[in-house]
């Protein structure tokens, strides 16, 4: 395995990229990762203590409910505008993400899947109906006008936050049956939908080369995708700060910033987008 950006550069340009996307990328947005290199334990709530009782979901929407308020002012960074641009030049062919906020699709891709969800979404897990969290946020508000006043809450990537008492929390219900609300997120212990990772291993499949940014891979959710490239001969490019269950899968890895690594990439591999496609090494 190599480390260079000229070694990343040769795999990369003018060959069809799929990116693969983790919380190291939005960093830069404000919107701390799981397992970065300073990054606190963090013990986020499962799916099964979720649909354990009404205690959980309250105490989900009420941390949920401050989280939100930080999330939804992130913006996306230069890491997000980096590989939007990559997909304007016509190098890159598709991106998958792990992340919840949405902001590679605020920053102008169009060929994203959300393999986790987006947190800007409420599905209702009695009648199964999407709503938006906007709106879900504006109930809460109202019916808890004066939760959180004058508190720093920490916020962890799944738009949760850290928070002590939740007594008194009010808990919304779904609008069309009264059902459980849920954010339309995969919660660990959940499954991704067969079809969406039924996706993304064709967009695997179709790539010339995978561009990993920002995660840790630890988790098999995203891991597999870079197994299976492995496996199918397709060169993988890594770049996170620290390291990663796929080190040893990757052709390269570089131990840098999501931001300016991701902007240097898209600059030399954009300025070659026009010339005679080269055939990948498989």
């Amino acid at each position: 395995m190599t480390t260079s950006v000229e070694a990343a550069l040769d795999l990369l340009v003018q060959r069809r990229i799929l990116a693969l996307t983790g919380a190291g990328l939005s960093t830069d947005s404000g919107i701390p990762d799981y397992r970065g290199p300073d990054s606190p334990p963090r013990t986020p709530m499962t799916f099964s203590q979720f649909v354990s009782g009404v205690d959980a979901q309250r105490r989900y929407w009420a941390r949920s409910h401050l989280g939100w308020q930080a999330m939804q002012l992130a913006r996306p960074n230069d890491g997000h505008r980096a590989l939007a641009g990559l997909e304007a030049s016509g190098a890159l062919a598709g991106l998958i993400t792990q992340n919840v906020d949405g902001l590679h699709t605020a920053a102008g891709s169009g060929r994203v899947v959300d393999l986790h969800g987006r947190i800007a979404d409420v599905t209702c897990l009695g009648c199964t109906q999407i709503s938006s969290r906007a709106d879900l946020h504006a109930r809460l508000h109202a019916m808890n006008p004066r939760f959180g006043d004058g508190l720093d809450v920490e916020v962890a990537p799944d738009g949760d936050a850290a928070l002590g008492s939740v007594t008194g929390f009010r808990v919304a219900a779904c609008t069309g049956c009264g059902g459980v609300l849920k954010p339309d997120v995969i919660f660990f212990g959940e499954n991704v939908p067969k079809d969406r990772v039924a996706r993304c291993f064709a967009m695997v499949d179709a790539a010339e080369a995978l561009l990993v940014a920002g995660s840790s891979l630890t988790v098999l959710s995203g891991f597999r995708f870079v197994r299976h490239a492995h496996r199918r001969g397709i060169p993988v490019v890594i770049v996170n700060r620290g390291e990663t269950r796929g080190d040893p899968l990757a052709t390269v890895k570089l131990d840098a910033g999501c931001s300016e690594t991701l902007t240097a990439l898209t600059r030399e591999i954009s300025r070659d987008a026009g010339t005679p496609r080269r055939s990948a090494p498989r």
